[in-house]
């Protein structure tokens, strides 16, 4: 569990600072390995299931035991040390697929450094990728969806990186046969790196972080605070080029020698077949995702009673939601909170928090976390339930962005705090509050307004199913607050009717004076809308505001 203490210097006197540490449980797991994780789990229990490729029919979904599963992961360390050395920055560029568990822990227990790559990607964008991190292997599937994947990496190789070596996931079992089983694999230290996951991309081009073995710990304090018990069933639907999938989900099943049920990709009405089929206890979801589920038609058909959580992220879960989950699964609803940067998660939610903590809040810090607000100006701690830039500090922050010093060094102070570039605050219990992106913030007329606080408003109003505020030029003002709204189902959008709703709410330098309406939003992988396409649409004429002032 946090506390929040007094000051940084703990004079009782001072005024309560909105600063917060972890007790140390449970125990620190930076002195292992991820493939320390896989032997644990092989030697402890080898015969349980492991892995299960989720396809929508039953006799086709492949299983591994943890046994299994190391053998194979082991074998591909082998294949890779055939012709690698360890530190060797190896990219994977699929869907999801088991391959992609084996290859992830293959690179892993070879000492090497895994870059995953969205599959739907274009020539250009993995370029800039592999030259971002100097790759020596491009690992690719054959394709996905509308995007010819054996195209573009001969594509990129062709004209870009002619030294780069590319391996089709379609002779996995060739690439698997040049290893040598005699080969001793390295000793592996968990300090070193183990991937670079790039950004996300919400406000700009992505940036390679470099994480170590320490990001373990992440998501075994996820698994402690949702009560994911041991051999549980863990279902995922998330991406494993993202960290939510290829960090949250797979160690957070994995540290508890859980098996690990992968979607191949998302489809609602498959994930309850899963859930049912597989009797599977928890899952890591973004709201769209949820929300998909729910309104089923067959949703009542589904036996979900195995169901004990479901973890959420990247967006807030509106108390209606919460409501609804726990009516028609009858399970727990939590969300936690972190970035790339940090490895993972960095707060969580957990058994035991109020109505109120789950819905409005981002739960407290995790242990061996440390949480501070702070002024973004300058970086001095703000009291508690003040708005800040939260900054967060553990042993397994990343390293540092690839061959991006300058913007390593903004990021992370000397004395390793990482300035997240979220607002939040944080009240004198420790629980943690977003309340924007600092990037995305509004000057309006030298007044500070966070996009988040009007986004919550708007989101009260039925007509409203999703909305994104951001800042328009202005000559007189700096920066106009733009409302770019998407309708309920079946509803009409008036904007004098959501102006007047916000004047009733907010104060009035904070009521949108311009309107968009939009019928899908820009939005990345993990379901986080890009402000910065939005901003690009309406400079390109894309939106065209309506204005109410």
């Amino acid at each position: 569990m946090s506390k929040v203490v007094a000051d940084q210097t703990g004079n009782p006197g001072a005024p309560q600072h909105a600063v917060a540490q972890g007790s140390g449980e449970p125990e620190d797991w930076s002195h292992l390995s991820i493939g320390d994780l896989l032997r644990n789990a092989a030697r402890e229990s080898g015969d349980k299931i492991a892995l299960v490729d989720g396809v929508s029919d039953p006799a086709l979904r492949r299983r591994w035991t943890f046994r299994e599963l190391l053998a194979q992961s082991e074998q591909a360390a082998r294949a890779l040390l055939a012709q690698f050395q360890p530190g060797d920055r190896i990219a994977l560029c699929s869907p999801n697929c088991p391959e992609w568990v084996i290859l992830e822990y293959g690179v892993a227990l070879a000492g090497m450094i895994l870059v995953p790559v969205n599959p739907a990607y274009r020539a250009a964008e993995v370029t800039a990728l592999l030259q971002d991190c100097e790759a020596h292997a491009l690992f690719h599937a054959t394709a996905w969806k509308n995007n010819d994947i054996d195209a573009m990496a001969a594509q990129v190789k062709a004209q870009s990186l002619p030294d780069l070596e590319l391996f089709s996931l379609s002779d996995w079992d060739s690439f698997l046969a040049r290893g040598n089983n005699a080969l001793p694999l390295p000793d592996v230290d968990p300090k070193n790196p183990v991937l670079i996951q790039f950004t996300s991309g919400t406000t700009g081009r992505p940036k390679g972080a470099i994480l170590h073995h320490g990001v373990l710990n992440p998501p075994r304090a996820v698994a402690d605070c949702c009560g994911f018990g041991r051999h549980g069933v863990w279902l995922n639907a998330m991406p494993m080029f993202h960290i939510g999938g290829a960090v949250v989900a797979l160690f957070a099943a994995h540290s508890q020698h859980g098996a690990f049920v992968q979607m191949r990709e998302w489809d609602p009405a498959l994930a309850l077949d899963l859930i049912e089929t597989e009797r599977c206890t928890g899952m890591l979801l973004v709201v769209t995702m949820v929300v998909a589920m729910l309104d089923l038609p067959n949703f009542a058909e589904h036996d979900l009673s195995s169901v004990e959580f479901i973890v959420t992220g990247a967006s807030p879960v509106p108390p209606t939601l919460l409501d609804r989950v726990t009516d028609r699964i009858g399970c727990r609803m939590l969300i936690c909170f972190g970035l790339t940067e940090t490895g993972g998660p960095v707060s969580n939610t957990a058994i035991g928090d109020g109505a109120h903590e789950l819905a409005n809040t981002l739960g407290r810090h995790l242990p061996n976390v440390e949480a501070q607000i702070r002024d973004p100006e300058t970086g001095e701690v703000l009291p508690v339930g003040t708005s800040g830039e939260m900054w967060f500090r553990s042993s397994w922050i990343m390293l540092g962005y690839y061959g991006r010093e300058a913007e390593t060094r903004a990021a992370i102070t000397p004395d390793g705090w990482l300035r997240s570039g979220d607002l939040g605050k944080m009240d004198e219990r420790g629980y943690l509050y977003i309340t924007g992106r600092l990037k995305d913030m509004i000057i309006r007329g030298g007044a500070n307004i966070y996009p988040r606080e009007v986004e919550d408003v708007l989101f009260e109003h039925p007509s409203v199913a999703q909305s994104a505020v951001i800042g328009f030029p202005d000559d007189k003002w700096g920066e106009l607050v733009l409302a770019v709204v998407q309708p309920a189902d079946g509803q009409e959008l008036r904007f004098d009717e959501l102006q007047q709703h916000c004047r009733e709410r907010l104060a009035s330098f904070k009521v949108p004076a311009l309107w968009c309406s939009i019928s899908d939003f820009p939005i990345n992988p993990t379901g986080k809308i890009q402000k910065f396409t939005l901003a690009d649409w309406v400079r390109e004429g894309r939106l065209k505001p309506v204005s109410l002032r």
